[in-house]
């Protein structure tokens, strides 16, 4: 009967854990990136560039009033 190579089962647990943990710190630097980004245009002038009417997408023009 063959033997289980431990050591080798043991490196691969080992690769998983360090590509799981590669992958952890990458999605969180994106979502540290992506925050940094949202936070930074809300209160300068890119506001008011974000106002666009969805009718005409014509930005600064008031909504139609359809009623």
């Amino acid at each position: 009967m063959a033997r289980t190579n431990f050591q080798y089962e043991k490196r691969q647990r080992e690769l998983e854990k360090k590509r799981k943990a590669e992958e952890k710190a990458r999605r969180k630097a994106e979502g540290k990136h992506e925050g940094g980004e949202g936070a930074e245009g809300e209160g300068g002038e890119g506001g008011e560039a974000a106002v666009q009417d969805p009718g005409t997408g014509q930005p600064g023009e008031p909504a139609p009033q359809n009623a």
